[in-house]
This record gives structure tokens, C-alpha cells and sequence, in this order.
């Protein structure tokens, strides 16, 4: 796959891609970090964003948990705020939002050097502002 390009990739509903933002060689006294010891990083950019839904029915309340691995119940059960004109069938984020994810969430991805997660929606704890 030499002519796969990160800006041909599409994710699937419910997965954003990150690229996830290189990790410290260098503590803060000046410590030199080998590049196998230092943790990877949860926070990086969204470079791509799939379809929402796959937990929304067709009058947008969100479907059981157990079908779908998303929201709760019924409608309002999913955390969203339809006074502010929220719906749980909307993406997170968008493309170029900065986000912190779970630490064991996603799935590594390698095009080159530069290595991306696929992650699911619920896996994205924050949004950098």
C-alpha cells in the first residue's frame, strides 16, 4: 500500500482518526528520555471524522446499549443537551480539534514513520479549547 495517503482514509461510523502528538524526548530538569522508555501521548489532533450515529433510531433517540456500544436507553439517557441543540446522533468533534483520549482506547494505525489512532467516539474524554 505505498499510495495510501492519511487523506484518503475515511473513517467508519462512530471512529475518528487522530494523530496523536509526539511524545517528550526530554523531561522538564533536561533528562534525556530513550525513545522505548517514554509513554505514548493521550491527546493529539483530529484529522478525520466518521459519519455519526449507528446508536440513534430514526426520531434520534438514542438505541440501546447493547446493540450498538453507545448512549443509554431512551431519549435524553445519552448525555445530550437538546436545550442547547445538542443531539446524541452528532460526532464529538470535528476536523483539527485538539482532544484528549482514554489511555488504552483506539487502535495504532502506521503509514510511514508517523503512526495514527482510529478512535471510537466514546474513547474521547476532552476537547482541548
Amino acid at each position: 500500500m505505498s499510495d495510501l495517503n492519511v487523506k484518503k482514509i475515511q473513517p467508519t461510523k462512530g471512529y475518528v482518526l487522530v494523530e496523536p502528538s509526539k511524545a517528550e524526548a526530554k523531561t522538564s530538569s533536561g533528562i534525556i528520555l530513550p525513545e522505548n522508555d517514554s509513554e505514548k501521548p493521550q491527546h493529539g489532533v483530529v484529522l478525520a471524522v466518521g459519519e455519526a450515529g449507528g446508536c440513534c433510531s430514526d426520531d434520534g433517540c438514542c438505541e440501546p446499549k447493547g446493540d450498538h456500544g453507545c448512549c443509554g436507553g431512551g431519549c435524553g439517557d445519552c448525555g445530550c443537551d437538546d436545550d442547547k441543540g445538542e443531539s446524541c446522533c452528532e460526532a464529538p468533534v470535528k476536523v483539527g480539534d485538539k482532544v484528549i483520549y482514554k489511555k488504552w482506547g483506539g487502535n495504532d494505525f502506521k503509514i510511514g514513520e508517523t503512526e495514527y489512532q482510529f478512535l471510537k467516539f466514546e474513547d474521547i474524554l476532552a476537547v482541548i479549547k
